[in-house]
Parts: C-alpha cells; structure tokens; sequence
C-alpha cells in the first residue's frame, strides 16, 4: 500500500536482532504500512550490512514520500553520536572492531541516521509518548499540583537494560554509555547484576533451588508459579522474586541519584506479580549510619503506581497551607518527597519503537 505523507514526517525503524531485522516505517508515532522481515546474516559483515541496505531499500519503496530519516535501536555498546558500532557484542560478532554503520546509511540514503541503544530508546518513548504523560495525567485528574519530568527506564529481559530521560531530554553520557547491567549484583558483587536481573538469572534461580535439570524458560516457570504445570510452586516463584530483589537493588541505587519515576518494561513484566512485591520491598529498605542512625535507603517515599489505593497515596502526598510570612497569603506546601514504579502499558516494543521515531522527530527540529 502506497502512503501520502503532507502533514508529519515519515520515519523509517528497524528492530535488529541477533536473528532477524525487521524493519518499518512510522508516522505520528504509528506503524504504517507492512513491516519486512530479513535473516540478519550477524557473523557475516558483509552480508549484514547488505541486508540493511536491501531492507531500507524496500521499506522506503513503498512510500510515496521521501522518508524523513531512518532510526532505531541496535543492541550493544556503540559511539551512538556518531553512529558507530563496535566493542562486545554477542549477537553481533562481525561488528566488534566497529562499524561505521549510521554514516555508510546516511551516505546511500541521503537523509539523517539516528542509531540508539535499545534501552534509551525505550525510556525515552516511555517518557514521551508513554508512562510519564500516563501518570501525569492521572495525577491532574486525582487534582494533584505535581509532576513529573524524569524517567528511568528499565528493561528485564534477555538483559538489564537502562535509560534515563530528563526534563524530555535524553541521557546519552559524554561517552554513549549510559548502562546499568555491569553494575554488582546484590547477593554476589563478584558478578554483574545483569547475571541475576535478567532471563538466565530466573532460568538458573530455579533449577538450583527446585533440582529441576529440565530447559524450561521464564514462561514455563510462570506457569509452575501459577500452578498450572508441574514443578516447584515455591521455587518458581522465589526466582522472580530473587530477580525482583537484585533489580530493586540496583533501581534503588540508581534512583537515588537521578530522582524519577521508573517504568519497566520486557519480557518477564508478565510476571510482575511475582517480582514487584520484593523489587518494592527492596527499594524501601533501610540502611544504617556509622553513628548507629537508621534511615531509609532512598529518600523519597516510594509507590507501587499500579496499585489504585497506592496512586491515590502517591497523588495526595502530605500537602498543607502554609502562611506567607509578613501577609495574608497561603501556599501550598507538599513536603513528601516522592517517586513510583510502574509497569509499561504500552510495552518495550511499542516503546522503542515510539523512541525511535520521536527522537528523529525531534533531532531533525534541531538540525541534528
């Protein structure tokens, strides 16, 4: 189907896997049109790189306009200012010494290439077009005067991923390296966090704590949990409830530092109802001084916000009138200091792929 495009800008994504690309095109923050699937041919450069091109090619065939500007995510480290892949990349060997892909594309297409971690790309979708704008909307409608202008995102999945996005502003560091899954794990700081916040960590979980050798994956162990196939109830759900506990350690770490809300998003959200409560009871812990003083670990009260009786809480806060002094005035003073975690309702891929897209959108405003 062929598609005009006279009022917004037409941006062309892609979702490269180790696997498969899939490439798309979007316009207003909406998939539009067929996407392409291509075999991402990863241990060959060459072949990589040609079905990239081949995969453009097709999309931007099948529009009636000139695209805009192509953006998306690409797993792994990168210089994502420049466009540049490189460094450890497991599903992509063939790019370790690095590849100058975002200027090769920009070279053969003629317009703006915007290449992104995964992760940064989800929380700032989240942040634009998602949790941020949900939650804010909620609290006007609770009559709330307050707001929200940061977001830390997280993915749980077959990594930890991480953005941050503040004040509408993607986080990209100096050096495009704005990561969270290298962090200590909470339980054994020998190791990355990432080897207890993520698939494997639950997969491993279970069959150390059940004896259960089978290949099961996060999805079979649910259903353990659930009741609903055989197995260790106790043990399915202790290793979601471990992840959430690792994960809390970290998004505890985090929040403390950047001060926002969190959304979290991937594939193991479907068992959210396993990992919230100790993710939660993690963050809320107390910590102690060397003068014996307990205190919390972070100091903003912290809300589940997918529980109503808790965003109604979170809305309120501990606001009072206050006297100007010297007048007749009063203002309204909040002095709870405050943040919550949700769980993405438009979930990652929608996300990353509204990222994408809003970040060209924007990027191309500028000039960039």
């Amino acid at each position: 189907m062929k598609h005009d495009n006279t009022s917004s800008p037409v941006v062309i994504t892609l979702d490269a896997g180790g696997t498969n690309f899939v490439f798309g095109a979007m316009r207003d923050g909406v998939a539009i049109g067929e996407s392409l699937t291509l075999p991402s041919s990863a241990h060959d450069l060459d072949l990589c790189l040609g079905t990239l091109i081949r995969g453009f090619e097709q999309i931007i065939a099948s529009l009636d306009t000139k695209p805009a500007a192509i953006s998306f995510a690409f797993p792994g480290p990168a210089d994502y200012r420049n466009g540049i892949i490189g460094g450890y990349l497991p599903n992509f060997p063939s790019f370790r010494d690095g590849v100058a892909l975002g200027p090769m594309l920009e070279e053969h297409f003629g317009i703006p290439v915007y290449i992104n971690n995964d992760a940064d790309l989800f929380a700032y979708g989240e942040a634009m077009g998602g949790a941020l704008p949900r939650i804010n909307r909620r609290l006007e409608e609770e009559g709330s005067a307050k707001r929200y202008r940061n977001l830390l995102g997280y993915t749980l999945g077959t990594g930890f991923g991480f953005g941050f996005v503040m004040d509408g502003k993607l986080n990209m560091g100096d050096n495009s390296c704005v990561e969270s899954f290298c962090l200590k794990h909470r339980d054994h700081p020998e190791y990355i966090i990432e080897d207890g916040a993520a698939i494997r960590a639950v997969k491993r979980v279970y069959r150390e704590l059940s004896g259960d050798e089978r290949e099961l994956e996060p999805r079979d162990i649910f259903d353990i949990a659930e009741g609903n196939a055989e197995g260790d109830a106790a043990s399915a759900r202790e290793s979601f409830a471990t992840l959430g506990r690792v994960a809390g350690d970290a998004i505890a770490t985090a929040v403390t530092l950047m001060d926002g809300v969190v959304v979290i998003g991937g594939g193991l959200c479907g068992a959210s109802k396993y990992f919230m409560p100790a993710l939660l009871e993690e963050m809320r812990a107390t910590i102690k001084t060397m003068s014996g003083d307990i205190i919390n670990r972070v100091q903003m009260e912290v809300y589940n916000l997918d529980d109503d009786a808790e965003f109604k809480a979170f809305a309120r806060g501990n606001s009072r009138k206050i006297k100007v002094y010297g007048s007749q005035r009063e203002v309204v003073y909040d002095s709870q200091k405050r943040i919550g975690v949700t769980i993405s309702d438009i979930g990652a891929s929608r996300a990353v792929s509204l990222g994408a897209y809003l970040y060209a959108v924007e990027n191309r405003k500028r000039g960039q």
